[in-house]
């Protein structure tokens, strides 16, 4: 009770709060030693002194913040006399104080980035980017052995790398250089280490590294023997682990080098050397021995190894070599069970219907969307191909061999694949055997075309199949209306068939409807941009349709194609020509002589064009090297034969026109020619054994007996009566038969016009002469009509206005053609023989049109080769 005070009505009841202990006086901070002391050595991490603040008269409260504390009872508040914090020289400074502008420090907080000088109004800056970049860190020295080991080590590593980079981008000169430079570097790394005493420390991993890509690079490059020398130094080295397999690539050298017992040798070696753990490297070693015996023709040791791997581990490539060996030796039952192993060669691929998506499982259709061509599927559809591919080859290659007749084993075939995995190859193999037929140039062969009908029930794509190879083969026998039904059938089994589209496109080109034909060809080169027999077949309807840039832009598009492809390369020269731009269409030539050198039509083309140009000499030299290839070319002897007479050779131009005499003896013109050669060159007495010749042979001949008469005038012979009697003879009877020609000709007419009828047609009664009246006339004036393709060089007779002498005889190139035994003639009126005349070889000669130009000027379809090879692989 004695600590039990009762409030009094005059007690106040606020009185004792301005009564605070001395600690808390921040007027005499300042004269405080230990607090001074503290604040400027310890900050703060003296040992702490606890320190007891008093109690208030209501039972006390720690008064203790930095600024003051403002406390109030009731409506009444007091402010404590300084914001400044309190602390005595025995206690622990206040959190947060300051003295004298500097900050207490806050160790708690350190890790946070606060800093024990921070001052008042300072930024907040816990990563010290206010003091500038950190110093750069002290570098390595070089100078130290082991740093320029490692430094060597890094180089040779990343030209060995750099070397594999240029050789996957094609650049085999960089990779070798590359290669070499390694090399160099990892020599100069172990003379390094061997003179900083660190020998023991070789790396043979990176020394291994290095000559195996340097041997590479050298195969790479064809460099064999260094190749070889460089593995002999890797095989020897008894340090390196596994070398003895790099005798596989010696092996492989040996091989392209064609030293087939060497090769065989180190392909057993590494075969020796390989553990029997690694099954597949020596299933692979194997197939390369059964593939150098095959080489060398030593069938029965390559059966030995290929047998041997068809029954370890079977493949599709040692079955279809293995099949080969047997054909090679010719043991039918071994081929057909060699066949029968083959089809049963597991492929290990998935079936096609797991791509199938599911219609109801949404996230099941995604997957397999996004699988159905990933890499692995793609692998997959290849690895297939490639098994067909062979299974179809080896059917074709031993069903003509494995029965009596090639039908029979395509059906064996046929039987033993329906049994296997592979039943969708039998339609193709059936297809195979009507394409047979055709690739024997047996068209007339029922079975043929029953084989292929019977397609016509089967799915789209075998019907699509067979009625294309029907429809070419009806082309091919010029049975357009069976080429067009079947092309239509095609069409309708599948309209995206490019080869259907095509044989439809020929068929209506034949019938020149050109527009039709064009759009068929349009269609197919959308459904297959790459289809060239589109692209080609539509330039040509474009050529024929006279829109000739087209034409060329399809060419230009189909040689960006088939940049080596002859008939492209000539039909761009014959468009520039028709385009008139000779200087293009020499440029297309030379380049089409570097692909076909000796084609001699091509070569005459040329002498033509530079002939065209004024260009002699260039076209004398092409003229030449097409003569020299086909000489018997009537057009080039021709020419050769002008350019010897038009330069004053005309002992060169006797042989031309002598060769031209052999090809066609019953052209006189050609041994007229000779004679004028013998007589221009001053060889009278050949020229008049000639001249005697030719009268044996064409006794009715007018310029043969002209030039006779003459001659023996000239030489003062006795003959020469007889062949001025001869001659007018011949003259008169000529006439004679002109004017009944004549006669015949007014007659028809007048009976025509008698017949009264625009629409009739009748055929004048002509009056036909014995053979023996053909005869060459001197002074025709008008062509006589073609026989025969038969082409003649018009000679004419010069004579006076008078009508009475003849001034010689003219010869020129100009093409004419000789009368047929039962057409009529010209017979030129009867005149003496003058005793001056002309020299028939002072007139210049027409160059004659070339054998290319006629063939380009005629519109046969043959020659434009649009025939679509559509036999399937």
């Amino acid at each position: 009770m004695e600590h039990l005070h009762l409030a009094a009505e005059e007690d106040d009841l606020y009185s004792g709060y301005n009564d605070y202990n001395p600690t808390f006086d921040s007027e005499e901070l300042d004269n405080d030693a230990g607090f001074q002391q503290a604040v400027r050595t310890s900050h703060g991490r003296r040992p702490p002194m606890t320190a007891k603040f008093p109690g208030t008269a209501i039972g006390g409260r720690a008064l203790g913040t930095s600024f003051g504390v403002e406390s109030s009872f009731g409506c009444e508040s007091r402010l404590l006399k300084s914001r400044m914090p309190m602390a005595s020289s025995m206690g622990r400074p206040m959190t947060g104080a300051v003295q004298d502008g500097a900050a207490r420090p806050m160790t708690a907080v350190r890790a946070a980035g606060y800093s024990s000088a921070m001052t008042r109004g300072s930024t907040f800056d816990p990563l010290g980017q206010s003091k500038g970049p950190a110093p750069p860190l002290e570098g390595k020295s070089e100078d130290t052995p082991d740093e320029k080991v490692k430094i060597l080590e890094k180089k040779v590593n990343d030209l060995i790398e750099e070397s594999c980079l240029a050789h996957g981008l094609g650049d085999l000169q960089l990779s070798l250089d590359r290669a070499k430079e390694a090399g160099r570097k990892e020599r100069a790394l172990v003379r390094q280490r061997e003179q900083s005493g660190n020998a023991d420390h070789i790396n043979l991993d990176l020394t291994y590294s290095v000559l195996f890509n340097l041997a590479t690079q050298y195969a790479n490059n064809d460099m064999y023997a260094e190749a070889l020398n460089t593995y002999q130094v890797i095989v020897k080295n008894k340090m390196f682990s596994n070398a003895g397999r790099l005798k596989v690539n010696m092996a492989n050298i040996h091989f392209k080098q064609k030293n087939y017992p060497k090769a065989i040798k180190l392909y057993r070696m590494a075969l020796d050397q390989i553990s029997n753990s690694h099954k597949e490297m020596r299933i692979k070693i194997m197939q390369n021995i059964g593939v150098v015996f095959i080489r060398m023709g030593q069938y029965s040791d390559a059966i030995t190894s290929f047998e041997h791997i068809m029954s370890e581990c079977p493949n599709i490539k040692t079955g279809f070599n293995l099949i080969l060996c047997y054909y090679a030796i010719g043991d039918r039952e071994r081929m057909k069970k060699a066949f029968q192993k083959l089809i049963c060669v597991p492929l290990g691929i998935d079936e096609e219907d797991k791509y199938i998506p599911p219609n109801d499982d949404t996230h099941a259709n995604l997957v397999i969307e996004a699988i159905k061509n990933d890499k692995l599927h793609q692998m997959e559809r290849e690895r297939k191909a490639l098994a067909e591919k062979f299974i179809m080859t080896s059917a074709k290659l031993i069903a003509p061999a494995i029965e009596v007749t090639f039908a029979a084993g395509f059906d064996w075939c046929v039987d033993m694949v329906k049994s296997s995995q592979y039943v969708e190859l039998a339609n193709d193999l059936e297809i195979n055997k009507a394409i047979t037929y055709l690739r024997q140039r047996d068209f007339n062969q029922l079975e043929a075309v029953e084989t292929l009908k019977t397609f016509e029930k089967k799915d789209s794509r075998v019907k699509s199949a067979a009625a294309t190879n029907l429809s070419f083969l009806y082309f091919l026998e010029k049975d357009y209306d069976q080429a067009d039904r079947y092309a239509d059938l095609a069409m309708t089994a599948d309209r995206y068939n490019p080869a259907a589209l095509i044989n439809k496109g020929n068929t209506v080109f034949v019938k020149k409807d050109y527009e039709k034909a064009a759009e068929f060809y349009k269609e197919a080169l959308r459904n297959d941009s790459s289809c060239t027999e589109a692209l080609y077949n539509l330039g040509l309807t474009y050529k024929r349709l006279g829109r000739l840039e087209e034409s060329l832009d399809c060419f230009l598009k189909l040689h960006a194609i088939l940049r080596n492809s002859a008939q492209v390369m000539w039909q761009l020269a014959n468009l520039f020509e028709m385009l008139e731009d000779p200087h293009q269409a020499i440029e297309w030539l030379m380049q089409l002589i570097t692909v076909t050198p000796t084609d001699p039509q091509v070569l005459a083309k040329l002498g033509e064009l530079y002939d065209s140009e004024g260009d002699k000499s260039q076209a004398f030299q092409y003229y030449q090297e097409s003569f020299r290839y086909f000489p018997s070319n009537i057009d080039v002897i021709e020419w050769l034969g002008a350019y010897y007479i038009d330069t004053q050779f005309c002992e060169k131009a006797i042989q031309y026109f002598e060769r031209a005499t052999l090809i066609q003896p019953t052209q006189v013109k050609w041994q007229l020619m000779v004679a004028s050669c013998y007589r221009r060159s001053g060889n009278y007495q050949k020229a008049l054994e000639t001249y005697k010749d030719i009268h044996r042979k064409f006794p009715e001949n007018v310029e043969c007996l002209r030039f006779l008469v003459r001659l023996c005038t000239d030489m003062g012979m006795k003959e020469v009566q007889d062949y001025a009697t001869k001659l007018k003879k011949v003259e008169k009877m000529k006439e004679i038969r002109e004017q009944r020609v004549k006669s015949a000709r007014e007659g028809s007419a007048r009976g025509t016009r008698r017949e009264g009828s625009a629409s009739s047609v009748g055929t004048p009664n002509l009056v036909r002469t014995p053979p023996k009246a053909i005869v060459c006339t001197p002074d025709s004036v008008r062509h006589l009509p073609k026989k025969d393709s038969e082409v003649d060089i018009k000679a004419d007779s010069g004579h006076s206005s008078h009508g009475t002498s003849a001034k010689g005889e003219r010869l020129s190139a100009k093409m004419r053609a000789l009368p047929g035994s039962n057409e009529p003639y010209e017979a030129s009126s009867q005149r003496d023989i003058d005793a001056s005349y002309v020299d028939p070889l002072g007139a210049p000669m027409e160059r004659p049109k070339t054998a290319a130009k006629k063939r380009n000027e005629e519109d046969e379809f043959a020659d434009e080769e649009l025939g679509d090879d559509l036999l399937p692989e």
